[in-house]
């Protein structure tokens, strides 16, 4: 392995518990970039020479280094992977009593660039980085060594691998993958796209939300906006709501939510929208429908930092909609999954909504994302769902 030194002092954020370098952190006169070659394995020294550990390097990017183990000694092979994968394995074997659930989040789990979703004996694994795409055989032999699935499909088509320079693909590395599977969250079935489907197919981190919902639906008529393919509106329905109607721009999400209607005999509960949100609820408004129950789910507004005065704009208009046809004492569920709006920015847009509107608000519940993914406390871009549970008077 080649040795990577850091600029004087700019080991402190490793020495927190950290597992990112940056490029311009990086001594390059005496490690030049050029030296290395994207996913490149790298012992990681300060300026004074002293071991920080080992990770991969991709020279061509800014988040340049991701650490994997702060041993100089450790070996990444077979069994640095199985130790890991069976670490992570034992989290979610405590917190689930059903093989459904993200097995690997990355960073969190000390995996950084690797996610991995398990439905049962099917694994969907997404490689976001060069080192993890260059580790990928190893990864998948140690994957299945640990879980032993039928079936690993890599759904390597992430927007975050063009800023690695990596191609986008789908491949199936083990078995034969289906179009579909069904999976169980919360006691209940469900169909999830794991080829065509966003992402791995389904979004493990809302599980906890969509349970904590019931709570507030039942005999009640709910609105769920940018549905997808029904984990929020199928919950509803099955926790006794009045009906359920769902607003998505996706015809194809709306199909596979009709699908899991059906798988749980709901399907008289529900209606689909396929529209834009913003036109849908401008429509229902002026159409004089209302709500008594309004989900918010929406996709990430704000994606780079340079997003943030158009993302909080656009965050403010959808809530203030979703406000002028919430009944009085209707309930408000709201999420947001950009990374760039904090919790705190979340509640201030409430706030605005709300004085805006001449409405009052009380929070009633705060939501957050689910134990199969865990927090790293030195790296908060792994604590990025947030949410509320608003009671609006």
């Amino acid at each position: 392995m080649q040795s990577l030194f850091l600029k004087k002092n700019e080991e402190r954020r490793i020495l927190a518990g950290h597992l990112w370098i940056y490029s311009n952190e990086i001594d390059t006169k005496f490690s030049p970039l050029k030296n290395f070659s994207p996913g490149e394995i790298v012992k990681i020294k300060t300026s004074n020479n002293q071991s920080l550990g080992i990770g991969y390097i991709n020279p061509q990017t800014l988040l340049s280094v991701r650490l994997l183990t702060n041993n100089p000694h450790e070996k990444i092979d077979h069994d640095f992977f199985i130790s890991r994968i069976n670490q992570a394995l034992n989290l979610r074997t405590i917190c689930f009593s059903k093989p459904f659930y993200r097995l690997i989040f990355g960073e969190s789990d000390q995996l950084p660039g690797i996610i991995v979703d398990r439905f049962d004996k099917t694994l969907v694994i997404q490689l976001n980085t060069a080192g993890s795409e260059n580790l990928k055989k190893m990864i998948v032999e140690s994957l299945v060594e640990v879980i032993k699935p039928e079936t690993i499909l890599l759904r390597n088509d992430s927007s975050i691998r063009k800023t690695e320079n990596l191609a986008s693909y789908i491949e199936t590395v083990h078995g034969l993958a289906p179009e579909q599977i069904i999976l169980e969250e919360n006691g209940n079935p469900f169909i999830a796209a794991i080829k065509a489907g966003q992402k791995t197919g389904w979004f493990y981190d809302q599980s906890y939300n969509r349970d904590r919902l019931k709570s507030h639906v039942k005999n009640k008529n709910v609105l769920d906006v940018f549905s997808y393919n029904g984990g929020f509106a199928i919950n509803a329905a099955l926790a006794l709501a009045k009906s359920v109607t769902c607003i998505d721009t996706s015809e194809y999400a709306l199909e596979l939510l009709k699908q899991n209607a059906d798988l749980n005999k709901v399907r008289e509960k529900i209606t689909c929208v396929a529209s834009d949100a913003f036109l849908a609820l401008n429509n229902l408004e002026n159409n004089g429908q209302s709500y008594e129950v309004i989900i918010l789910d929406p996709p990430a507004f704000i994606k780079k930092q340079k997003d943030i005065t158009k993302g909080m704009a656009a965050y403010l208009k959808l809530h203030r909609q979703a406000i002028r046809i919430l009944q009085p004492n209707g309930i408000l569920l709201t999420t947001s999954c950009s990374l760039h709006l904090s919790r705190d920015m979340l509640l201030d847009i409430l706030r605005q909504a709300m004085i805006k509107e001449n409405r009052k608000i009380v929070i009633v519940e705060q939501l957050h994302q689910a134990q199969d993914h865990p927090i790293h406390p030195a790296i908060p871009e792994t604590n990025y769902l947030k949410g509320f549970i608003a009671r609006v008077l």
